[in-house]
């Protein structure tokens, strides 16, 4: 499984690699990710809850950094399994600064086995872009909330340490949330859909779409109707 594709942030490239190499801004921003933490030099541990299709389960991994090249690019190393499978995989990650802005040009080759390999290429490719656009989306929101506070005074905080000794940054904005189960579901489909349906179809299967969802609405809207009329029909007789 390959997965390739660019990324605008709008903050500039300090910004955006600060965010990258903090791993409790990429827990709260990563959908299903319910534990990322540092365990050693450029090691770390993560636990991911996800489903994919039918299949659903929890994932133990490690995820190690190399070939760091402060701000500009590094290479990751991800190693995971759980009872739904296993997961390795490669990838890199390039930014490039292009006046305010800040553009990433990310990559990876993953190998996936166990049952959620059973739910075939497209879906495992789709989750994959799904899982990566809502992830940065978020780190797209957390950055921009940064960069805004740092224009404006703000009170004084304590601060913690992460287990290597460095300052930690302070904990996102709490009203900015990692996708939920549905919301990443949502996306999974809309990423199958581009791929499945041509741009110059998308309007009228997005149009026969809705007409369908209108139809089961009546649909079930009738249903509920004649089933009340026959209960009550019921009770009148049984009431002479």
């Amino acid at each position: 499984m390959k997965l390739e594709g660019t990324y605008t942030f709008d903050a500039p490239q300090a910004e955006v690699w600060k965010a990258l190499m903090d791993p409790e801004t990429l827990k709260a921003i990563m959908p299903g990710c319910e534990e990322l933490t540092q365990t050693g030099q450029d090691e770390y541990k993560a636990a991911l809850k996800i489903k994919v299709g039918p299949v659903q389960g929890n994932f133990q991994g490690n995820v190690k950094l190399s070939d760091i090249n402060e701000p500009d690019s590094y290479t990751m190393q991800v190693d995971g399994k759980g009872p739904a499978g296993f997961m390795k995989g490669v990838g890199g990650v390039k930014l490039e600064a292009q006046g305010e802005s800040t553009v990433m040009h990310y990559s990876g080759d993953a190998q996936v086995g166990g049952r959620i390999a059973s739910v075939g290429q497209r879906l495992l490719d789709s989750s994959a872009k799904a899982l990566t656009r809502q992830s940065l989306d978020g780190l797209h929101e957390i950055i921009k909330a940064d960069v805004q506070g740092q224009t404006q005074p703000q009170p004084a905080a304590p601060t913690t340490a992460n287990s290597n000794g460095t300052p930690a940054r302070p904990r996102p904005t709490p009203s900015i949330k990692a996708p939920s189960q549905t919301e990443f579901a949502l996306g999974v489909a809309k990423n199958m859909a581009e791929d499945l349906v041509p741009p110059e179809r998308r309007p009228a299967v997005i149009a026969g779409a809705a007409a369908a969802f209108i139809l089961l609405m009546l649909l079930n809207w009738w249903v509920k109707s004649v089933a009340r009329q026959a209960a009550e029909e019921v009770i009148e007789r049984r009431n002479y």
